[in-house]
């Protein structure tokens, strides 16, 4: 397993920018009389890992396994910085967050490393507002991400963003922050980046991602996490959907970031197995 931490200029963001990559190497195997045999060489499935408010790239290598089972399942894990941003375009700013995810870091790495250019082989995944961002940029982006994996996500439209009517030194209430991140606010609710909203108009889309859903029951965050599932199931989408005793933290985080790797197709496993049922 490599760790590469790469940095580079976005056009998006205009600057330049860190990510880390997690990259498998050939693992030793050996044939008869215990020569060394070369593994096959093929393009890695992804993994893009958002991180969570207050965080960075680095924080999934920090918190959790996730460089040992990548290297286990083959797996390439790219991890960018999105700040406080929600991974949304504001362009106001400048700060095209979305674009970038969904578009030019997908198509930086692929040119800087082995990576299939399949969209089946292509994931996305986050935690909290890492989990928002994959929710909202895997829809928007469902021709490119064939699966998401949203961890303990903040679908905190409805009870944040949208009643944020002041200027006040919480950043969960605060109008200003909000309006940082999308401009007008009287536009999110039903705009281009309400998950909501975003979840109907991709429905009908036979690229629809998957989703794998993950949150715990002694976090705050659980009966959102509960509403856009049910949301999710009317409308049609395969997922795969996870509670268990937990809070908003990495303890949680690492146990499920293992688990989805059993979820996605990796390590040749049939696609859609075990996708598409609550609780398994």
């Amino acid at each position: 397993m490599a760790l590469i931490q790469c940095n580079f200029f976005s056009s998006c963001l205009n600057r330049t920018v860190p990510i880390q990559v997690v990259l498998p190497t050939d693992k030793r195997v050996f044939g008869p009389e215990g020569k060394p045999v070369l593994q096959e060489e093929r393009p890695l499935k992804s993994l893009y890992l958002l991180h969570g408010l207050f965080g960075n790239y680095t924080d999934w290598v920090s918190g959790t396994r996730v460089q040992a089972w990548a290297q286990d399942h083959d797996l390439a894990v790219v991890c960018p910085s999105g700040d406080n941003s929600f991974y949304v375009d504001n362009t106001k700013s400048g700060n095209l967050y979305s674009t970038f995810i969904g578009q030019e870091l997908v198509e930086f790495t692929r040119r800087s490393f082995p990576l299939s250019r399949r969209r089946e082989d292509t994931f996305i995944g986050g935690l909290s507002m890492g989990g928002y961002g994959a929710t909202v940029n895997g829809l928007r982006f469902a021709d490119t991400f064939s699966h998401v994996v949203a961890l303990s996500s903040a679908y905190i439209i409805d009870t944040n963003f949208a009643q944020a009517t002041e200027y006040t030194d919480n950043i969960f209430t605060n109008k200003g922050y909000g309006e940082s991140i999308f401009n007008d606010m009287s536009t999110v609710k039903g705009g281009e980046y309400d998950y909501d909203a975003l979840a109907k108009r991709v429905a009908n889309n036979p690229n629809k991602p998957k989703f794998y859903m993950a949150c715990g029951t002694e976090d705050e965050l659980i009966g959102s996490n509960r509403e856009y599932r049910d949301l999710l199931l009317s409308l049609g989408y395969q997922v795969s959907w996870h509670e268990g005793p937990g809070g908003h933290d990495w303890v949680f985080w690492d146990k499920h970031i293992g688990e989805c790797m059993e979820w996605l197709p990796l390590g040749g496993a049939v696609e859609g197995l075990s996708s598409g049922h609550i609780g398994e």
